[in-house]
């Protein structure tokens, strides 16, 4: 009977053993390859915790410096641009002044007045300018109700001058070009003005109030503007009336309005990638006009706001570039302090590396193990940094801004910079410990001694 079976079991055994090497053979699917790649990555930094915390921390925050101070720079720098905002989105201020250059058989040191005659010129030659607007003013000009009075500076207005600067209505309308034609006496408010004038009254429009004696309709009340800059005083304290109705009715000084001449204008470049074209030939135009050199810097008096915002741009990315390379120094330690510690687990692991390879593990299988687990270990940092990043970023945009910060802005190319850099550096300090891993023997490793 047995030797009836014996074949039988001898067949039966066969099978058990070919499944088992057949089970042991067998390859690793890609799920259950990264899972055993966790769980040693997870073991090693059980083993080493003070270690494995401070590498961890090394990379995580050269990641989030490296973030951090991209957005800490595009928040200032956003934060000015809304500042400048406040007065005027893109605009040029041109102010006569006096010549420092002979011109013409002219001598140096004249002054240069502005006209109203002049913008039509300007507006024939400049080709690069898109608006163009004179700028009229009076100071100090008294204002009263019923009840209140006070005096303001008035501002006379036109669409124009109004495209260029940032005078948002929030009750009523704005002064519009038939206000202007026909010299009306209408007028917008500024904020604190119709506090001051109209306390009890939150929308005096139709009101009636006496600005230089004379009878104006309000018809319009400004929005409320926190204001940290300014040129000739704050919004808030301002009234606009018609160009027309200012000239006629509140000169500051009627021979200087009776010739024409105007405190100064405000233009718009066509391009803003053009402004040095529009303010060469806005100099050019005056400097023919007026017998003056173009170069002639002290012949005009211009604030050009999108070359202040390009010089501070320079700036802001002066600061950018330094706290960028301070943050991948502070990622380059990080990206040591992995090679560190795979080169310690490498060490620790040795009798590990020369038994696989005496069971048949191959140079590039060793090789791969250690070089995913210290990529992996680098990654895991640089994704628990941006996690951070995150955290910190919705926490302080969240709260109120100051006046010339505008918070924490991400931006996806820095990110993608920054997982560039994480990249790099996960590599560079993965490869050398696997890489020595690798270029063992099985009996050097077996022989190794802890």
């Amino acid at each position: 009977m047995s030797a009836l079976l014996e074949p039988e079991v001898q067949s039966a055994l066969e099978t058990v053993e070919g499944k088992r090497r057949r089970r042991v053979g067998r390859t690793m699917h890609p799920g259950e390859f990264l899972a055993d790649l966790a769980t040693q990555t997870f073991a090693n930094l059980r083993r080493n915790k003070l270690r494995s915390f401070l590498t961890l921390f090394g990379i995580a925050w050269g990641i989030a410096s490296l973030v951090l101070m991209s957005a800490l720079g595009d928040g200032f720098r956003q934060g000015q641009r809304k500042n400048m905002a406040q007065i005027g989105d893109n605009i040029v201020f041109v102010y006569g002044g006096v010549t420092e250059e002979q011109a013409g058989g002219q001598r140096a040191g004249r002054r240069i007045s502005l006209y109203q005659r002049d913008l039509d010129i300007l507006r024939q030659n400049c080709r690069s300018v898109q608006v163009l607007s004179a700028e009229h003013k009076t100071y100090q000009v008294p204002a009263r109700t019923a009840t209140n009075a006070g005096r303001f500076l008035s501002l006379g207005v036109n669409p124009d001058y109004l495209k260029l600067r940032n005078l948002p209505v929030e009750l009523g309308r704005a002064v519009s070009q038939s206000d202007v034609d026909e010299g009306r006496r209408v007028a917008v408010l500024g904020s604190s003005v119709r506090k001051q004038l109209f306390e009890k009254n939150k929308a005096p429009l139709g009101e009636r109030f006496y600005l230089n004696n004379y009878p104006y309709q309000v018809i319009g009340v400004m929005s409320e503007k926190d204001q940290n800059s300014s040129y000739d005083g704050w919004d808030n304290d301002k009234i606009l009336v018609p160009t027309s109705a200012l000239l006629r009715d509140m000169p500051p000084n009627r021979k200087v309005y009776a010739e024409g001449r105007v405190d100064g204008f405000l233009y718009r470049p066509m391009d803003v990638a053009r402004w040095e074209e529009a303010q060469a030939q806005v100099r050019g135009t005056l400097g023919r006009l007026y017998h003056f050199e173009p170069t002639d810097k002290g012949a005009l008096r211009i604030f050009d706001s999108i070359e202040s915002a390009q010089m501070f741009d320079s700036i802001f990315n002066a600061g950018e570039i330094f706290l960028a390379v301070v943050s991948l120094v502070t990622l380059s330690l990080g990206g040591v302090g992995v090679m560190n510690t795979m080169m310690m687990a490498v060490s620790e692991r040795t009798n590990e590396i020369g038994l696989k390879k005496a069971l048949g593990a191959t140079s590039q299988r060793i090789l791969l193990d250690f070089f995913l687990e210290g990529l992996f270990l680098a990654i895991l940092s640089g994704v628990g940094g941006l996690l951070l990043v995150w955290a910190l970023s919705s926490l302080v945009n969240s709260l109120p801004m100051p006046a010339m910060f505008s918070g924490l802005p991400i931006h996806w190319r820095m990110l993608a910079f920054a997982s560039l850099a994480l990249g790099f550096v996960a590599v560079g300090s993965s490869l050398p410990p696997a890489r020595r891993a690798a270029a063992m023997t099985p009996v050097e490793a077996l022989r190794h001694e802890r």
